[in-house]
């Protein structure tokens, strides 16, 4: 098994002073194993191709060198996108005012999925507002998260990006 936790704690930093974020890594299974990892760019801009291709060859020879996967796989670069995923405790707030679908590991008052405006998080809880009030969930228990595109996210990703009529979020993979 693949401890994607120690290759975040090796690539975060040299992304960092690259300028980048480093939102998610995983490792999927298949036909052929698959590394994704998942950037941002710190100046709030659009990712775009050249940003996975030179995050694809810094972070290829980061893992060459230290090695922490048996065996073949893929090496895959991408922007989170507009319904990107909410990883973070600082995720909640940074996109706070904004609407998610959250699905809990374990049910909380009988329910496993919750969808509604985000009002941020404290306290170990994230705050939504649903349709029956607000709802606290407990950030641990959290199993995924993710924004839901509606106009507003629409909007803002308008008003970070140059050319609104850019093509999807890139993603650049390579095979090791």
């Amino acid at each position: 098994m693949v401890d994607t936790s120690s290759i975040a704690q090796m690539i975060e930093p040299p992304l960092a002073a690259m300028g980048y974020g480093l939102v998610r890594v995983a490792m999927t299974s298949g036909r052929q194993a698959t590394l994704q990892i998942m950037i941002e760019r710190l100046d709030d801009l659009p990712v775009t191709l050249d940003d996975c291709t030179k995050i694809s060859h810094s972070v290829s020879s980061l893992l060459d060198v230290a090695d922490p996967i048996a065996g073949g796989y893929s090496l895959e670069i991408s922007s989170p996108g507009i319904d990107r995923p909410l990883v973070r405790k600082e995720d909640y707030n940074r996109f706070s005012g904004y609407e998610a679908r959250i699905e809990l590991a374990a049910p909380l008052d009988g329910r496993r999925r919750f969808r509604g405006r985000l009002l941020g998080s404290s306290e170990g809880m994230v705050r939504l507002l649903t349709e029956a009030g607000e709802a606290q969930l407990p950030l641990d228990t959290v199993a995924r998260a993710k924004l839901v595109v509606t106009d507003d996210l629409i909007a803002r990703a308008q008003r970070k990006s140059p050319d609104p009529s850019l093509p999807p979020p890139p993603t650049e993979s390579q095979d090791h």
